[in-house]
């Protein structure tokens, strides 16, 4: 089950930032971790075995940042939030696919996991995304960003594409393909979210053709036409 801590500020303090050292998604290292509430008993353990969060898309007050932790099981997680000072280190999705990083951290048993088999025939496929700007979420960023082994047989392949200007529809449906062919090779799933103005759009939804879909913004979740008029 997930769950959230109250938020630790005043409904009239929250605000959107712009700060642009951390953004959805990115992994953060801590060096603490502050309890703002009765927070599950699995949480200090994950935190003690390896100090690092995903930034989650909601309100801040000012100082503070929003933030998801995994415990070991599948339904282990756990929403609150980490104050800026606390921050060590920012791993963004895209600085993930550093062949240096996954190298150094993936030792040959884990490399031969699906997911990371299809992470690296993603990244050798230049007719697929290689144009865009985009990177592992999910549990294999986690896994990339902290080190300790998050991914399993089973595990999603959880993709950001950073898509600032607009995205024709027949283009979606060309990567939405070419991402469908990965996924079948693999034998798993591949969820690719498009990080728009509008905040987070499925991949699979906009490439549908429907003639709204879902945007994930840290004010909260709306309905939109078109994800880059604003």
């Amino acid at each position: 089950m997930r769950v959230c801590a109250a938020a630790p500020f005043a409904p009239e303090d929250a605000l959107v930032t712009d700060d642009l050292r951390w953004q959805a998604h990115d992994i953060v290292r801590l060096r603490r971790l502050e309890s703002f509430d009765n927070e599950p008993a699995w949480v200090r353990a994950a935190f003690a075995r390896a100090p690092f969060a995903v930034v989650r898309r909601a309100q801040a007050a000012a100082g503070l940042v929003a933030i998801g932790l995994r415990g070991a099981a599948r339904n282990e997680r756990y929403g609150t939030w980490a104050h800026s000072d606390d921050i060590e280190a920012v791993f963004r999705p895209e600085a993930l696919l550093s062949s240096s990083l996954d190298s150094a951290l993936l030792v040959a048993d884990r490399a031969a996991l699906p997911v990371f088999v299809a992470l690296d025939a993603l990244r050798r496929d230049t007719s697929c995304i290689d144009s865009f700007i985009w990177g592992p979420t999910g549990s294999v960023g986690f896994e990339l960003a902290s080190g300790k082994p998050t991914a399993t047989a089973t595990s999603d392949l959880d993709l950001l594409i950073r898509m600032p200007n607009h995205l024709p529809r027949d283009e979606a449906q060309r990567i939405q393909a070419k991402l469908d062919e990965h996924a079948a090779h693999a034998g798993i799933r591949i969820d690719a979210q498009l990080e728009t103005p509008a905040g987070g759009v499925a991949l699979a939804e906009y490439a549908s053709g429907k003639a709204r879909v879902m945007a994930r913004h840290a004010s909260g979740p709306r309905l939109v036409s078109d994800p880059w008029a604003l």
